[in-house]
C-alpha cells in the first residue's frame, strides 16, 4: 500500500448522506463519514459505495476533498426494509464491479456491516485487494439481549457474518468486548481482530465553554436552552437515536412513570423530569406511535416530548441543554451518542452492555446501569437528578474522558490496520 492509499468503502444499507436517527441511519453513518474524512485528511482517497435509494440520486456525490459517495443500483431505486436487502446483494456486487474496473487501483476494500461484507468479499477477490471489515453489530450478541417481543436476527445474517469473518484479512471492532465476541462466538483469529475506537468531532460536540467546571457548564447549559427555546428551570433527560426495541427508549418512559409514582427526589426536583426523545422510527413506522401510546397509558405523556432527529450542530446544543443523556440500549457495539454527549460535558447514564462499558467510565464520566428494569433506571436517574454536584463532576469527567478520543487517532490506527491486512493477504497468497 502506498503512502496515499485508495480505499473502497462499502456501506450497502445506509449512506453517509442520510440523516442519522431515522430509518437505518445511525452511528454507523457518522462512523463512515468521519473516518473517511479523517483518512482523506491524511492523503487517502476514499470512495464510499452505497445503494441507490431514489431515482434522482446522482451517480457520484463529492462530499469533502478526497471523499466521494457513489450510488450503486441494486433493486428498486427506493427504500427497502433491511431484512429484504440480502436479496439485492448479488446485484449490488455485479453493478459495482461493472462500473468500477480493477484499473481504479484500490489498495484496500473496507466494508461496514455484514451485507457490505458479503459484497466486499467478492469485490476484494476480483480486485486482488485485502478485505477489512467492521461489523458494527453482531447478530449473535443482539439475539442474546433481545427486548421483550423483539424479533431475533435471522439465521441468514448469522451465516453471512460467519462467512465475512472467515474471508476478511482484518476485522475491526470499536471495543474490546466485541473483539472477544468475534473470537469466542465467530471463531475469528485473534491476530486478525483490531480494536479501533471511534473518535468525536470536537468542533461540533464541545461544552460551549473553554473553562470546564460546574459554574461554566451551568452557564453553557442555560445558553443552549435559550437557543433551543427550552424551559431553563425544568430537568431534562435526553434520548437521541433511532426509536426501536434495541435502543430501548421504552425503558426510559417506564422509568419516568416510576419517578412520577414515587415523587421527585430533592428540593430542586419540584417536578418529574421531562424526557426528550430525539429520533425517528426504525424498522416499523409505528414505533413512534407505540412509544407515545405507552407514555399515555402510563400517565406521563405530558412529560415525554418526541421530536424528529436534528442535524449534528443542533444535536450538540441538545446535549449541552440536557441534565442527563440516557443510553439504555440492549446491545451496543460502541455508543457514539454517549461519547458525543460526554464531549459536551453532559453526564451519561447508559446500560452496562457492549462498547458502552468502554465509552462510559462508571463513576467518573457517567453511570452504567446493570439491567433494563425501569425501577433500576428510575432509581439511578432520580438520585442523579437530585444531586447537581455529582452531575457537574460527571460532566467534567465525561469531557476529559471523551477528549482522549479523536478521529485523527482513529484514522492513524485504521491505516495501520490496512497495512497489516495487506501484509496478511500477501502471506496467505504465498502460502
Amino acid at each position: 500500500m502506498g503512502t496515499e492509499p485508495r480505499i473502497a468503502m462499502i456501506s450497502v444499507h445506509t449512506s453517509p448522506l442520510d440523516q442519522p436517527g431515522t430509518g437505518d441511519a445511525g452511528g454507523m453513518n457518522v462512523y463512515v463519514t468521519e473516518l473517511a474524512g479523517a483518512l482523506a485528511a491524511r492523503g487517502a482517497t476514499v470512495d464510499v459505495f452505497t445503494r441507490r435509494t431514489a431515482p434522482h440520486q446522482p451517480d457520484v456525490v463529492p462530499v469533502t476533498p478526497g471523499v466521494t459517495v457513489r450510488h450503486v443500483p441494486a433493486g428498486p431505486a427506493a427504500p427497502v426494509v433491511k431484512s429484504a436487502l440480502a436479496d439485492h446483494v448479488p446485484a449490488f456486487t455485479a453493478n459495482l464491479l461493472r462500473g468500477c474496473r480493477p484499473g481504479h487501483g484500490y489498495d484496500v476494500v473496507h466494508s461496514h456491516y455484514w451485507l457490505s461484507g458479503l459484497v466486499g468479499r467478492d469485490v476484494a477477490r476480483c480486485w486482488d485487494a485485502p478485505l477489512v471489515h467492521t461489523m458494527h453489530t453482531l447478530a449473535k450478541v443482539k439475539n442474546s439481549a433481545l427486548a421483550p417481543g423483539d424479533a431475533p436476527e435471522p439465521p441468514q445474517r448469522v451465516c453471512g457474518e460467519e462467512e465475512v469473518v472467515a474471508a476478511a484479512h482484518a476485522l475491526v471492532t470499536s471495543a474490546r468486548q466485541e473483539a472477544g465476541d468475534l473470537v469466542s462466538s465467530y471463531g475469528a483469529e485473534a491476530g486478525a481482530v483490531h480494536v479501533v475506537e471511534p473518535g468525536v468531532d470536537t468542533g461540533l460536540f464541545h461544552p460551549g465553554t473553554s473553562v470546564v467546571d460546574a459554574a461554566h457548564l451551568g452557564a453553557a447549559q442555560l445558553r443552549a436552552r435559550a437557543e433551543l427555546g427550552l424551559d431553563p428551570t425544568e430537568q431534562l433527560v435526553l434520548f437521541a437515536g433511532r426509536v426501536q426495541p434495541l435502543k430501548a427508549p421504552d425503558v426510559l418512559v417506564r422509568a419516568l412513570a416510576e419517578l412520577a409514582a414515587r415523587g421527585p427526589l430533592g428540593a430542586r426536583a419540584a417536578r418529574v423530569p421531562r424526557l426528550v426523545v430525539l429520533g425517528g422510527p426504525s424498522g416499523s413506522s409505528g414505533r413512534l406511535r407505540e412509544l407515545a401510546a405507552l407514555a399515555e397509558r402510563l400517565g406521563v405523556a405530558d412529560r415525554v416530548d418526541m421530536r424528529p432527529p436534528v442535524d449534528r450542530t443542533q444535536l450538540g446544543r441538545w446535549y449541552r441543554a440536557a441534565d442527563v443523556v440516557a443510553v439504555p440500549s440492549r446491545s451496543e457495539s460502541f455508543g457514539l451518542v454517549a461519547s458525543e454527549a460526554q464531549a459536551c460535558g453532559t453526564p451519561v447514564v447508559a446500560a452496562g452492555v457492549g462498547g458502552l462499558c468502554t465509552v462510559v467510565e462508571h463513576g467518573a464520566s457517567g453511570l452504567l446501569v446493570p439491567d433494563h428494569e425501569p425501577g433500576t433506571w428510575a432509581r439511578v436517574l432520580g438520585h442523579l437528578l437530585a444531586d447537581p454536584h455529582r452531575r457537574a463532576a460527571l460532566g467534567v469527567g465525561g469531557y476529559r474522558h471523551a477528549a482522549r478520543r479523536g478521529w485523527d487517532a482513529a484514522a492513524d490506527a485504521m491505516l495501520r490496520v490496512y497495512r497489516e491486512a495487506t501484509a496478511r493477504r500477501r502471506e496467505l497468497a504465498a502460502a
